[in-house]
């Protein structure tokens, strides 16, 4: 008889509470400091609100689930099942991992913590694959060898708008975002696992558009091996606070990989915390 196979994530993933419920999964409110106070995403932090706060300058910053709200949520969880797969955020984007992965040692192998590396609309993929995974008998270890292998099998484009917040966080001098700002350079970053860092240099949308397109056709053909007409993978157009660039984005993207499956979302809060709002991105991951 198939073991019954608990799935946990946290809000990195951008899986609302509502979504959470109707998928079957279960999801950590990540913690955000915001001028000294705290708040949990979804809980008491709503995305306009958060966006409102940002706008305003507020002094934000991010955190992780602690160590006794993740144990609080696992005790639960293995009254009822049998087994966890918990899936974070990338081991090279937050602590996280290390602390959940330490933490599943006193468990005696009936959780498993995946470091699939990967955070947002790839990571909420991971989530829906396991659960695919563990609604056809797989065992939780099953699941955790098979993301974890499956790890590489994703991208992410993001064109940012405003140098503001890479400076706030200390990935760009003040010097340097002030050179941008005027020279009118929106860069564009990837995240291929392990971490957050600069791709290109552009100075419009449409160029943007046109770098993050071509990555994505050679991801797909090169990284994938599949074809370029997108058969194979799903694509994920997205954005923070407003999806003003993303809709004809999004035709484009359909347009261009007719037989792919696409998408739009926004970028996860703890993504935008860091590169403001105005972002424009596209995700890539292959299909298992």
């Amino acid at each position: 008889m198939a073991k019954k196979v608990a799935i946990v994530t946290d809000s990195n993933s951008g899986i609302t509470q509502e979504m959470a419920k109707e998928l079957g999964v279960y999801v950590l409110p990540m913690p955000f400091m915001i001028d000294g106070n705290d708040y949990y995403e979804d809980i008491n932090l709503t995305q306009e609100q958060f966006y409102d706060m940002l706008l305003n300058d507020c002094v934000i910053s991010t955190s992780q689930p602690s160590p006794d709200d993740v144990m609080k949520l696992w005790d639960k969880l293995l009254k009822e099942y049998d087994e966890i797969v918990h899936i974070p955020m990338s081991s090279g984007l937050s602590g996280s991992f290390q602390t959940a992965r330490m933490l599943a040692e006193d468990y005696e192998d009936k959780v498993y913590v995946v470091n699939n590396q990967r955070i947002s609309v790839t990571m909420k993929q991971s989530v829906l694959d396991a659960l695919n995974l563990a609604n056809e008998g797989k065992s939780a270890k099953e699941i955790y060898r098979i993301l974890e292998d499956d790890k590489f099998n994703s991208s992410i484009y993001i064109m940012v708008d405003t140098l503001k917040y890479l400076s706030r966080g200390g990935r760009l001098t003040p010097a340097a975002a002030m050179i941008g700002q005027l020279l009118k350079i929106k860069p564009v970053l990837q995240i291929q696992g392990e971490k957050l860092d600069a791709f290109a240099k552009v100075r419009t949308i449409g160029q943007a558009k046109t770098t993050m397109l071509n990555q994505t056709i050679k991801d797909i053909v090169e990284r994938y091996k599949c074809s370029d007409d997108g058969s194979g993978v799903k694509i994920f157009v997205v954005y923070s606070h407003s999806d003003e660039n993303a809709l004809p984005f999004l035709e484009e993207v359909k347009e261009r990989f007719p037989k792919a499956e696409v998408f739009l979302d926004r970028l996860s809060l703890s993504v935008s915390c860091h590169i403001g709002p105005g972002a424009l991105a596209i995700a890539i991951t292959k299909n298992m």
